[in-house]
């Protein structure tokens, strides 16, 4: 029972003090008789009429403080012009340098290694010889293919004579198959100079020499590999981008590049092409760029810190407090003449304490800030002497600050 009372009492006190506040409601003044017009205020002075229609103090029909069209008191709040700034979209990724183009020094047959040139670290001409193996045997078997080549030559030549002096002896049947050895002992003669050019083995490409561990004496076999050459004047960076980096890659052309061996530096880097699909598992794509090395400080195998940065066309962009949400979505309000106007927009993207928004505003509309939540469509608004200004410098300089992630909404 005691419960019950308190109950009672307390309704009966949140009552009292509405009714004293906002006055009497209009269907409960009806019910007990009593005009909202005619009520006497709390000090009994002036009616409750004087506060206003619906029984709200300087309040219109909309109610509380500014509320509704018309007169009655304006709400203050604080507003910010709205800015167009670019958007700068920065991905980091870590890639690995190879050089523009190299090639392994392979040996095409299997001998003992009886000359070198294999000094690291310097550089090469196409063609320099690098190992020698022992080529003995290839040459005897060049001197034998040549010495039947002599023969099958003096033969046809023989054969030739006597034809063309009418000896009836030497048939076309003869003749022919001495050309035809002539052409076997040419080919065997090839072969053996091949054979024996193989015993010698040349730089393929221009470029710097890596380190080998081939030393004379060494008995080699077929492909083994002996060295390697890079053409380190350009390198091939390869890194991978997220997935939402697609729509960037068509645009940037340039990534930044940092290495740990040049601290404080930064080297320019064109992208040159990307992979044509998603990989299943990591959901990125592989992406090649190309950087200058003129001076061949960057070497073959360097890993790299890689940052594409893209900046879009100027966009509005207001401070995150700006943005108010309801069932229907984001909307801002904005000041028009000293009235409050609900305009839905689209958040495009999202930093630290700034959003680019899409919505059908003009640059340079007053846009509020702070206060949003008390304010209805139509409402009078008010902005304090040098609101609009201060939040305006912070805004560029958080939208152009380059430290975060996208965070598209």
């Amino acid at each position: 029972m005691r419960k019950l009372l308190n109950l009672i009492m307390a309704i009966a006190i949140i009552a009292g003090a509405y009714a004293a506040t906002f006055g009497v409601p209009t269907p409960v003044a009806a019910l007990i008789g009593q005009s909202p017009e005619a009520e006497p205020s709390a000090s009994g002075g002036a009616p409750q009429a004087a506060r206003g229609a619906g029984g709200r103090p300087g309040g219109g029909p909309g109610g509380g403080p500014g509320g509704g069209r018309g007169g009655g008191r304006a709400t203050t709040v604080v507003t910010t012009p709205l800015e167009m700034l670019p958007f700068e979209t920065i991905l980091q990724a870590i890639g690995t340098a190879s050089a523009l183009r190299s090639a392994d020094v392979v040996s095409s047959t299997a001998g003992t290694v009886i000359e070198s040139h294999l000094a690291s670290n310097r550089d090469v001409e196409a063609g320099e010889v690098l190992l020698r193996l022992d080529a003995r045997t290839q040459q005897l078997n060049l001197e034998i293919a040549q010495a039947n080549l002599d023969v099958a030559r003096e033969t046809v030549s023989r054969y030739e004579q006597l034809q063309a002096r009418g000896n009836s002896s030497v048939s076309e049947v003869a003749l022919s198959e001495a050309r035809v050895e002539q052409r076997l002992a040419e080919a065997a003669v090839g072969l053996a100079q091949v054979a024996l050019d193989d015993r010698i083995i040349r730089a393929p490409i221009a470029g710097r020499l890596s380190l080998s561990r081939v030393e004379i004496g060494d008995v080699l076999t077929a492909n083994t590999v002996v060295a390697s050459i890079d053409q380190a004047d350009a390198l091939l960076l390869e890194f991978e981008l997220p997935e939402r980096a697609i729509s960037l890659l068509g645009e940037a052309r340039e990534v930044l590049a940092r290495t740990s061996s040049f601290t404080g530096r930064v080297f320019d880097a064109e992208i040159v092409s990307f992979d044509s699909r998603i990989d299943s598992v990591t959901r990125s794509v592989t992406v090649r760029a190309r950087i200058d090395n003129p001076d061949g400080v960057l070497w073959p195998g360097m890993t790299f810190s890689i940052s594409l940065i893209h900046e879009s066309a100027p966009l509005p962009a207001l401070p995150s407090t700006a943005i108010t949400w309801s069932r229907a979505g984001s909307s801002v309000w904005v000041d028009e003449g000293g009235v409050a106007v609900q305009v839905p927009v689209t958040i495009l993207y999202r930093r630290n304490t700034t959003v680019w928004i899409d919505g059908e505003i003009a640059e340079g509309t007053p846009v509020v800030t702070e206060g949003a939540h008390k304010l209805r469509a139509g409402a009078r608004i008010a902005t304090p002497d040098g609101a609009g200004d201060g939040p305006r410098g912070g805004m560029r300089d958080g939208a152009r600050r380059r430290a975060g992630a996208e965070a598209p909404t």
